[in-house]
């Protein structure tokens, strides 16, 4: 059986440069300041209120990337497609499907159980409040907010 061999020649030039390309690309500080600047956290928000949305979107879209649907139904799907969030708000009173089931979801799936969740609602239950903390709700919110309260509790659950 013969075996062919075939010789491609480099001159030291080429070798060094195709070296450098692949091996060793030096990232800069300006570099990894500018791909800090622009890696924005991504948030999901869930409400059957597009005025809310409208409002987190004001406050929120010039430090994070957001992502919204009207319903958890489109957002289970949109998880499903391998999206995952850094942090998710979520309405708790919602047809189709309750907020509160939504986090049952999101906190019994591998996939997305560290996902922090803030419920936002406007039950003023504290018994309502207390079962969804302990389901694994990381904030809970009273509406109406102040958007301003939203985006600092946003950053501390999600530590930029």
């Amino acid at each position: 059986m013969g075996m062919s061999l075939t010789f491609i020649q480099l001159t030291y030039k080429d070798y060094y440069k195709s070296f450098i390309l692949n091996n060793f690309v030096p990232e800069t500080n300006t570099a990894r300041q500018k791909n800090k600047t622009t890696m924005k956290k991504k948030i999901l928000l869930i409400d059957d209120k597009e005025s809310i949305a409208k409002v987190v979107s004001i406050y929120l879209s010039a430090e994070f990337d957001l992502t919204y649907f009207e319903n958890p139904i489109k957002a289970i799907a949109w998880l499903q497609e391998g999206n995952i969030p850094d942090l998710i708000i979520s309405d708790i009173r919602m047809p189709e499907m309750r907020g509160d089931e939504f986090l049952h979801y999101v906190k019994s799936n591998a996939l997305f159980s560290l996902i922090p969740v803030i419920m936002l609602s406007s039950e003023e239950s504290t018994s309502e409040r207390i079962r969804l903390l302990e389901e694994g709700a990381d904030d809970y919110i009273l509406k109406p907010f102040n958007p301003m309260e939203l985006k600092i509790r946003i950053k501390k659950i999600i530590k930029e």
